[in-house]
């Protein structure tokens, strides 16, 4: 591995340290913690008062939605696989298989965090959940939301995009991440910095390691010449 690659390396994790850090260890989170409560109560405030927004973050946080965010990445990935041979087509599936068990053990990894938080509708007495106000049952509350596990897939998701299908999917693949991971936010089911300093603490030092590491290029190859190219 070259030099300049393990100083990003190292340069990614310290970063991801001290995001993690800066809200970790002030007293009542900090900063963060004012910025935690005017994101959800900017949004919490707009059920209330407005039905149609309501019924909007409703939808977007019911099980059947998520379903829309894994056909929105399957589109870009189909885009590629339509694109490739049959070899190729088989080592975009072995990205996928990786992809997919790196995310589950950095999502494993990431509930070692010394951190255990309920989300901000069971935090505040006075905060309105959009199940109640609907009737629709959602996605609006957590025991324990940090880090956002949802989030931080669909950030997984983003960083192998960019890494094996070059720079220009980048903005789509974060776009879906974006786009998918605020209504989980907009219905307190997280707080803002369950994704912006939970997930993406952990994927700055997990994914690193995985991505700029020969890593996932040498569990791909030998998973293709093991299992995929024996049964083309």
């Amino acid at each position: 591995m070259r030099t300049t690659r393990l100083v990003t390396i190292l340069l990614l994790n310290a970063i991801g340290f001290a995001l993690f850090l800066s809200w970790y260890l002030p007293p009542n989170h900090g900063f963060w913690a004012s910025i935690n409560k005017v994101i959800f109560f900017s949004f919490n405030n707009q059920i209330v008062h407005h039905p149609g927004f309501a019924l909007l973050v409703a939808v977007t946080n019911c099980r059947v939605f998520d379903l829309i965010s894994l056909f929105a990445m399957g589109i870009i990935y189909f885009f590629y696989w339509n694109r490739e041979t049959l070899l190729g087509r088989q080592r975009i599936l072995a990205i996928g298989i990786i992809m997919l068990l790196s995310a589950l053990i950095i999502n494993q990894l990431s509930h070692l965090l010394p951190v255990q938080h309920k989300s901000p509708t069971l935090f505040f007495k006075n905060a309105h959940r959009v199940s109640l106000l609907t009737g629709i049952t959602t996605k609006d509350a957590s025991s324990n939301s940090f880090p956002g596990d949802h989030g931080m897939m669909l950030m997984i998701f983003s960083c192998f995009m960019w890494r094996y299908f070059g720079f220009h999917t980048l903005f789509i693949s974060a776009s879906i991440s974006v786009i998918f991971s605020l209504p989980r936010i907009m219905s307190g089911a997280h707080w803002f910095t369950d994704i912006a300093v939970g997930s993406l603490s952990v994927l700055l030092i997990g994914m690193s390691w995985i991505l700029l590491t020969p890593l996932s290029d040498v569990l791909i190859n030998t998973l293709c010449h093991k299992l995929l190219y024996k049964y083309k």
